[in-house]
């Protein structure tokens, strides 16, 4: 029971920084395109992929900081279900162009990410 509440915990941690993250994002780079939840998931895939690997391959981490990071606060902090609105939402409105690049560039990004964050995780030890 100590571990779910501390993974909601966590996800409320999450959520509040992909709030703040996403409402300064608009703000610095515009709502035409959505850079905010692009930049959330990719930064998200690092951090993940960061936190999964100081924990399962070099045990820095126990078990409960793994859910609670990768599963609370990382669970909470990446979008998903919004990257999957936007990309309908741009989709739905014609911009055929500007779907497929979010699209792209969410997917290769989070990839690329998560790349980048085992050589930085590898590179911590």
């Amino acid at each position: 029971m100590t571990r779910l509440l501390l993974v909601c915990l966590g996800g409320a941690f999450g959520t509040g920084a992909r709030y703040l993250f996403g409402a300064w994002a608009v703000r610095a780079w515009g709502a035409r395109f959505p850079f905010g939840t692009l930049a959330i998931n990719v930064l998200g895939s690092f951090l993940l992929v960061v936190i999964t690997y100081l924990s399962m391959q070099q045990r820095l981490f126990s078990a409960d900081a793994r859910v609670i990071l990768g599963t609370g606060v990382m669970g909470g902090f990446t979008t998903y279900s919004t990257f999957n609105y936007e990309t309908l939402r741009l989709f739905q409105e014609g911009a055929l162009g500007a779907g497929l690049a979010y699209l792209l560039l969410t997917v290769g990004g989070c990839l690329l990410a998560g790349a980048m964050g085992v050589l930085v995780a590898r590179a911590l030890v």
